[in-house]
């Protein structure tokens, strides 16, 4: 069940009325009911991996209770470790056998051998990779004394399972999100209009700038060698909004339905292609992924103390491992490795909390130098995406080999002029040039339109609204996918 697909419209409207009007009178029936529900949404996409779900969650609440019971250390230790190598084991299995056999395959070969490897045809279970870090967090929190463990079963299986983030994030911490699950939640009508209006920008974002973008950027990359450098520059920066737009699509849908029902997830994105440098980047782009890796990867290694070499090593191995996260294939890994060449300048001058407040805070328009940092740091993070969209290495350098090649060529501008009135029309550019001024004036606030239109007059506001609606109904085509559950 997807978020943009019919089903889910009528899902969350029952799940709501149920929610707030049947189970209201009880914390632990409303729980229950969550968790059942949360169930079903997986169920829809294939109820046999529910299961596995079933049991990670099992492992960490009973590893959880273990390593708290525990008086030694070592023997905490072998708790955690077995939640460790349980959990991650299942994820290389199902995400990485292929990959490693593929590779060892190939690594054989160059050395004249021919080996007969047999892969598998392995489903990747939707949201493994979420709920298992969710499960993870909580059980090396426990084990580092930062909480005290559930005894309630329901509780913590609502909390890794939850269903407006549990195919595709954020990656929730039992420290922000049990809480609320262990207590007493009223509707608060403001809340829900808010969480309406955070479900109305997502679905903007996945329906009229990710999907229509994304069918040009599939074009341009399934035919690469038959377009021009501009063309294929095009390319890239149509893949750089459909991806943005889509996962922050999802996250705003996510982070709103949840608020409908009364919670409030961790913030995943914040306008992350108005950063000014690399590092800023990273602090508003999958803001839980990246957060899950400095606090359970990153300091334990040591952080940034214990001299440069340290450092220089901690960060490689940080942006490395969230690279191979996102899929088995050497272009997610190659794509963390150029994105920590270019965080290592700002790391090895200390520069990498330079700007840390919202650009051009209270301003209309960023100033000179600021719209400058933009545009390079714009710049270098297209030119990753080219990595991450690739179907391989060889693909990744050759679209860059024929787009450098091809953008000092007249021909080539022609070509993609012809491509766009032809192809693309001119209606996607306008979205996008909208798209993107609205996010600037919303930049200040949890999400573009949170706040936007507030001092206009009702009926302004409201047409924006239901400018919004228009727009997703004349765009909606092929239900597509969101990206990230693939990963």
């Amino acid at each position: 069940m997807f978020f943009n697909s019919i089903p889910f419209a009528i899902f969350l409207p029952v799940v709501f009325i149920l929610y707030w009007f049947v189970t209201k009178n009880s914390m632990q029936l409303q729980n229950r009911f969550l968790l059942l529900a949360s169930y079903f949404f997986y169920s829809c996409w294939d109820w046999r991996f529910l299961f596995l779900l079933v049991f990670s969650t099992f492992l960490d609440f009973a590893t959880g209770l273990k390593i708290y019971k525990t008086e030694t250390i070592k023997a905490k230790k072998v708790w955690l470790a077995i939640s460790v190598i349980i959990n991650l084991g299942f994820l290389g299995f199902f995400k990485y056998y292929n990959f490693f056999t593929e590779s060892f395959a190939a690594l054989l070969q160059s050395a004249g051998f021919k080996p007969h490897f047999e892969t598998l045809k392995i489903i990747l279970p939707v949201g493994i990779s979420f709920y298992t870090f969710h499960g993870l967090s909580y059980v090396f929190d426990i084990y580092n004394g930062k909480i005290k463990p559930t005894s309630n079963w329901i509780n913590y299986s609502l909390f890794v399972s939850f269903f407006p983030l549990l195919v595709a994030g954020p990656i929730e911490r039992a420290t922000h999100l049990l809480p609320q699950i262990e207590n007493q939640r009223k509707f608060d009508y403001s809340k829900a209009v808010d969480g309406l209006r955070q479900i109305l920008w997502g679905l903007f974002k996945k329906i009229v700038i990710a999907d229509n973008c994304a069918e040009f950027a599939n074009m341009i990359f399934n035919n690469s060698a038959d377009y021009s450098g501009t063309t294929l520059l095009l390319g890239a920066l149509l893949f750089t909004f459909q991806i943005y737009c889509d996962f922050s699509g999802y996250s705003d849908i996510a982070l709103g339905t949840a608020r409908v029902l009364g919670f409030e997830l961790l913030r995943n994105f914040a306008f992350p292609y108005f950063s000014r440098d690399v590092a800023e980047f990273w602090r508003r782009w999958h803001i839980s992924l990246s957060s899950w890796f400095k606090d359970y990867l990153y300091i334990p290694l040591g952080g940034s103390k214990g001299g440069t070499w340290k450092k220089v090593r901690n960060t490689f191995i940080i942006f490395l491992v969230s690279g191979f996260w996102h899929g088995a294939n050497w272009t997610f890994i190659a794509w963390g490795f150029l994105n920590a060449l270019y965080i290592m300048p700002l790391i090895l001058s200390n520069k990498n909390r330079d700007n840390i407040d919202i650009v051009a805070k209270g301003k209309t328009f960023p100033s000179g130098r600021d719209f400058g940092k933009i545009a390079i740091t714009f710049t270098l993070t297209v030119f990753a995406w080219i990595f991450f969209r690739a179907e391989s290495i060889t693909h990744a350098f050759n679209y860059i080999g024929n787009l450098t090649k091809g953008l000092f060529v007249k021909s080539a501008y022609l070509q993609t002029l012809n491509f766009i009135s032809s192809k693309v029309g001119f209606v996607l550019p306008a979205l996008l040039i909208s798209f993107v001024a609205i996010e600037w004036i919303g930049r200040e606030h949890k999400y573009a339109i949170e706040n936007v239109g507030m001092k206009y007059p009702k009926l302004i506001r409201w047409s924006f609204y239901y400018a919004l609606v228009i727009a997703i109904f004349l765009f909606t085509g092929k239900e597509a996918q969101f990206i990230y559950f693939q990963f």
